[in-house]
């Protein structure tokens, strides 16, 4: 009686939906991907990449879960089909009084997703196989929609509130005055993956856990993580990477000895040469390089005893420049150059006029008249002069004293080659076709003397002070900005940040040949 009656309830309901949205790469070589619908009436969708693909996918899915009304009251569970093994318990035998198909509880819409994320089910199923299935959610209100077995009260028959959850696999015992229904299953939770801890790794060999001794151990795990923090660098210091290199083939040699890995012994003399490399490489780079080798950087000055003579050239211009202004502060350091050894030296016309002054002929008068500067002639003369006839000026206060003394220690050799560095500075291709102004050429030599042997700002790569800058080149701060933005279009400098107290950044390539590295 039971099963048959079990079986005309059963002819009487419909099975509950089901459909699936799925997310498919779309082929090889490519970040594209599918969304596709199980429904018959959703067309395919191409996204771009798998993020994409995955809101959509999710979206498509809310669009239907809106769209779907919840499940009626002659809906059976759609676990139905795979006879819900997954959810019976392991009891070897079927109970005779519940019917295959029951599972219990009310149906509900539910939604099950994959870990990975590639598809999303929604299904109409029992209260029991949404709260059996690890992960599902109910996406809807619950409707009561179980069927009732003939041997067993309805609820309202028993007391019960209209619309609440009963399970079919369990009497009612509540008394009619007192309603108490049973609560849903709480959702099983879903297990936690058991992962075990990360393998330490240096480059592409694993470091054994049973490496011993364990100091070694403890040396290969920590080079191995900085040398993925040295990749992680914004830039480069070939120093820090050559100590790095040198550890890493005593860690090796000692790791070969214990373990009679020959490999390992070759892998420990490989990064003893990388080491020797960038060493040879750092000192190239910054002009320290043995005698009778050739530097990495061909710097037109040569020697740091120059670059030292440079930057005293620099700071004696900024301290006695007789007139204020940036413009003034560069002539005066040309003419300073030129006559530097004696306080006199000769002068063309295009020595003026290429520094991109606004009024070179004026700019010159006030300088002879305050009595900085002597001519022979007239400011005309000097301006019209050419190479084939240059014209003679004077410096008094560069003149040497009686007894041979002067501001400057260098000797005649080294005046022109200080001139000449200075001259191929404000006279660059890239800055004669841009047109700079004064205070940008003057600020190209001021940074070139103020770099690391890479070409860094600042000692160490730290950047220049603001006030520190402010005494080389007289301008203001929006000034300033304007002529860091002029020196990077001219491809000057790269990388520049500017804040209230510093200016980071580094030289080009380019323009390495005309640094004056700080000396450590």
């Amino acid at each position: 009686m039971t099963q048959a009656g079990a079986g005309s309830e059963l002819d009487e309901r419909v099975p509950g939906r089901r459909w699936i949205v799925r997310l498919d790469p779309v082929g090889r070589g490519s970040a594209e991907v599918r969304v596709s619908c199980s429904r018959p009436a959703c067309a395919e969708q191409r996204l771009p990449s798998a993020a994409a693909g995955r809101t959509a996918a999710v979206a498509h899915l809310k669009a239907h879960l809106r769209a779907t009304p919840v499940p009626g009251a002659d809906t059976y569970c759609a676990c139905r089909a795979d006879g819900c093994r997954a959810h019976l318990p392991d009891t070897g035998r079927r109970a005779r009084t519940d019917p295959p198909w029951r599972c219990g509880g009310p149906v509900v819409l539910t939604v099950i997703t994959d870990r990975a994320g590639r598809w999303w089910q929604a299904l109409e199923c029992c209260s029991r196989c949404a709260a059996a299935t690890p992960g599902a959610r109910t996406a809807t209100a619950s409707h009561p929609s179980a069927p009732r077995a003939a041997d067993r009260p309805t609820p309202a028959a028993a007391g019960t509130g209209v619309g609440t959850p009963q399970f079919s696999d369990q009497q009612v015992t509540t008394r009619p005055e007192r309603p108490a229904p049973l609560p849903l299953p709480a959702p099983r939770p879903v297990p936690a993956r058991r992962r075990r801890p990360p393998e330490a790794r240096i480059g592409r060999r694993v470091i054994p856990r049973d490496l011993r001794p364990v100091s070694l151990r403890d040396e290969l795990t920590e080079l191995g993580d900085l040398f993925r923090a040295y990749q992680k660098r914004p830039e480069p210091d070939l120093v820090l990477l050559a100590d790095l290199q040198e550890r890493k083939a005593r860690a090796f040699l000692t790791w070969s000895d214990v373990t009679c890995d020959v490999t390992l012994r070759l892998e420990a003399q490989r990064a003893e040469q990388a080491a020797a490399v960038i060493r040879r490489q750092h000192q190239h780079r910054t002009g320290c390089v043995p005698e009778g080798e050739e530097p990495g950087v061909a710097r037109l000055l040569t020697v740091p005893a120059q670059w030292e003579y440079a930057r005293s050239v620099l700071a004696h211009v900024a301290g006695h420049t007789p007139l204020p202004g940036a413009e003034a502060r560069l002539l005066v350091l040309m003419l300073t150059l030129r006559t530097a050894h004696t306080g006199t030296g000769n002068l063309v016309g295009q020595d003026v006029n290429a520094l991109g002054l606004t009024d070179p002929e004026d700019l010159v008068e006030q300088l002879t008249g305050c009595g900085w500067l002597s001519l022979p002639g007239t400011v005309g003369d000097l301006l019209a002069s050419r190479p084939e006839n240059p014209t003679p000026v004077t410096v008094p206060s560069l003149v040497p004293d009686e007894d041979g003394s002067g501001p400057f220690t260098f000797g005649r050799k080294t005046r022109p080659k200080l001139s000449g560095w200075a001259q191929r500075v404000v006279s660059d291709k890239k800055l004669r076709k841009a047109k700079a102004p004064a205070g940008a050429r003057l600020l190209a030599v001021t940074l070139a003397t103020w770099t690391d042997g890479v070409g860094r700002l600042g000692p160490g790569g730290r950047g220049v002070t603001l006030n520190a800058l402010a005494t080389r080149v007289p301008v203001g701060f929006d000034e300033l900005r304007d002529l860091i933005d002029r020196l990077t279009a001219a491809d000057w400098l790269t990388d520049t940040a500017l804040t209230d107290t510093h200016l980071t950044g580094r030289l080009t390539e380019r323009v390495l040949p005309l640094t004056c590295p700080l000396l450590d």
